[in-house]
């Protein structure tokens, strides 16, 4: 049996490697390292691929951006790409956004960065995904805007969170890192993950469904004047060249890894797939086990499964679970430990008046009792009966 990694990313080249190096050779040989025609291509591809949209007239009428195909932008990482979004927006100082916080720590790292207030809500203890009642609760005079984080790898009810924003005219921006490729489906709208919003934003961190081998990210959107202003923001805030409008940043996809995620992109579904298989045999064997529950699916979304994440009936058996599974070659990740609001720097913040929360007791809870296992679109069946296994012989001898 090879040895099990949580994302095996050394497979997957030996998978996909004549792809990849034939892409990375082109790149190479025409040597055009910035913003080379592959990053042009990369966005193109992805625009037109996560594009398909149905929507209602109502939400339509509400958000015209709707009515447009999708623009993408490389940047250099998720972060940039989340800060890029907020900065597109050009919220006034101290402008609230509300976001779960059961999350991990880049877009309220951002807002804190961008002077915007976080409002930390709780998420679904059973999908994980953000509370829309929280949400409508949380809603105040100074929020601007809305942030739902697409975890785990579902997309969480854009239906609902655009009807509320359209009636409090707020700003949606979707954090799709660990989503990408996941559909959502209710009766008034249908789209990927990122493309409902007026910005959505991801990262091809190498472990990430689509990965390069390094740092890169995106951002999408509808919206031809914000797709514009995020690509002067991008570029020191230049429209053209030495004509800087905006006070922007210097984020731009690298060539080489655009080549590589042009390699993979076709394969976006079929990691999809694999993950979605993987699970299902996880919940085949856990399923059944009163320790644990294995993770609830979104009746309104596919789900991609970036994570496989059970949520354990005792907090106390985490830890002795986990050194066991190592123990046993296994290796596991509390995907978070800390929820946002009790995060040193973040708690500082909101001591001082920056940003608030609302009851966050399944966020708690949840931090205390979560853990991912390995899941990747090489795990085969063997690595995964192995696994089972031990998660069951372990939760038995606790």
């Amino acid at each position: 049996m090879r040895p099990i990694q949580m994302v095996d990313l050394k497979a997957q080249y030996q998978r996909l490697g004549n792809e990849i190096d034939a892409r990375l050779q082109s790149a190479v040989r025409n040597a055009a390292y910035i913003k080379g025609p592959e990053v042009a291509e990369l966005e193109s591809a992805m625009g037109e691929g996560l594009s398909p949209l149905r929507a209602s007239s109502s939400l339509v009428s509400a958000f015209p951006h709707l009515s447009g195909s999708v623009q993408a932008l490389g940047v250099a990482n998720g972060t940039d790409a989340l800060q890029l979004a907020f900065m597109a927006l050009d919220l006034p100082a101290g402008s609230e956004v509300i976001t779960p916080a059961f999350s991990y720590a880049a877009l309220a790292e951002v807002l804190f960065l961008l002077n915007l207030n976080p409002v930390f809500v709780e998420v679904d203890p059973h999908t994980f995904l953000m509370d829309v009642e929280a949400v409508r609760g949380a809603i105040g005079p100074q929020t601007r805007a809305i942030a739902p984080v697409h975890l785990y790898g579902q997309t969480a009810d854009m239906s609902a969170v655009l009807s509320l924003a359209a009636e409090h005219n707020l700003y949606v921006v979707e954090d799709c890192a660990q989503a990408l490729g996941s559909q959502y489906c209710s009766d008034e709208l249908s789209g990927f993950a990122g493309t409902m919003g007026h910005i959505g934003c991801t990262s091809f961190f190498p472990s990430k469904n689509l990965g390069c081998m390094g740092d890169g990210g995106m951002v999408f959107t509808r919206d031809a004047s914000l797709a514009a202003r995020l690509r002067a923001l991008a570029n020191h805030g230049q429209e053209q060249k030495y004509q800087h409008r905006y006070i922007g940043l210097n984020s731009r996809l690298d060539t080489l890894q655009a080549a590589i995620l042009l390699a993979k992109w076709p394969h976006l579904k079929d990691f999809g797939s694999r993950r979605a298989a993987a699970a299902q045999r996880y919940d085949e064997a856990l399923s059944g086990h009163d320790a644990l529950a294995v993770p609830a699916r979104s009746p309104l979304s596919t789900h991609v499964y970036h994570q496989y994440t059970l949520t354990l009936q005792n907090p106390a058996h985490r830890e002795p679970l986990r050194q066991k599974l190592a123990a046993a070659g296994i290796p596991s990740m509390v995907y978070y430990p800390t929820p946002l609001h009790r995060q040193e720097a973040y708690a500082v913040a909101l001591s001082a008046g920056r940003g608030r929360t609302t009851d966050l007791h399944s966020t708690e809870n949840l931090c205390q009792r979560v853990i991912s296992l390995p899941i990747c679109p090489e795990l085969d069946t063997e690595q995964q009966s192995y696994i089972c296994n031990q998660v069951k012989a372990a939760l038995d001898s606790l």
